[in-house]
């Protein structure tokens, strides 16, 4: 069985920072693509940033510069370090994880408000 799970939301007055993590398990599987997606209220869940296992990242144009997303294979374990938070950042942030031979799992996701 494999289990995806955020922590590290909150609410954070704009020009905060944040860390989320994303910790990922399972037995016997591997990993590949690692993934941060954002929901804010009625919008279509979109891409952050992504991370292979070799470290290769992408971003969304909106948090280039602001966020870093990092991982740590041996813990199975991603970050998301998200400084200059702005109000439009709002949204439920959540972890997609590709395991190797199962497919992409989703986290249920962590609130990140940031206040005006």
């Amino acid at each position: 069985q494999v289990q995806v799970m955020e922590s590290g939301g909150g609410l954070v007055q704009a020009g905060g920072s944040l860390r989320l993590s994303c910790a990922a398990s399972g037995r016997g599987f591997s990993i590949s693509v690692m993934g941060w997606y954002s929901q804010a209220p009625g919008k279509q869940r979109e891409l952050v940033a992504t991370i292979t296992s070799g470290g290769s990242t992408t971003y969304a144009d909106s948090v280039k510069g602001r966020f870093t997303i990092s991982r740590d294979n041996a813990k199975n374990t991603m970050y998301l370090q998200m400084n200059s938070l702005k109000p439009e950042d709002t949204a439920i942030y959540y972890c997609n994880v590709q395991y190797r031979g199962i497919g992409f799992i989703w986290g249920q996701g962590t609130q990140v408000t940031v206040s005006s």
